[in-house]
């Protein structure tokens, strides 16, 4: 494999997402990444393939939720010599436009090619009610 992904990588990822920096979350993903949302039309959430794509929901996750922040995180990686896969727990925290206040604990699945670059990022957040 290229890059080693460590729980300093996923550390990394976190914290663009806290910086809002959309140029160093992208640096992170493929060209021919998935983002699978938590929220969407289908079960699985909805789907972005795509640098572009990608950038675009994220992109309006930050205009949704203009200070969300993810904190309390805790993270593991695992590397079998072919693949490598993380997991990034954590708590999101923020206002919607619509001034609703959220605070979610989730998850992201993620997958990594052979250069270290994210290829699956899929999101889960726990439903509150």
């Amino acid at each position: 494999m290229g890059e080693t992904v460590t729980h300093i990588v996923l550390e990394g990822f976190l914290d663009a997402f806290n910086r809002h920096d959309l140029n160093a979350i992208m640096s992170y993903f493929a060209e021919d990444c998935v983002f699978y949302m938590p929220r969407g039309a289908k079960p699985r959430g909805d789907r972005a393939v795509g640098k572009a794509a990608v950038r675009a929901g994220l992109a309006k996750r930050f205009e949704g939720i203009p200070d969300v922040h993810y904190g309390d995180d805790r993270h593991w990686v695992g590397d079998d010599g072919v693949s490598a896969c993380g997991v990034s727990e954590w708590t999101l925290t923020g206002t919607s436009t619509a001034g609703q206040q959220i605070e979610v604990r989730g998850l992201d699945l993620l997958e990594f090619d052979r250069e270290g670059k994210i290829t699956r990022k899929d999101s889960f957040w726990k439903i509150v009610e």
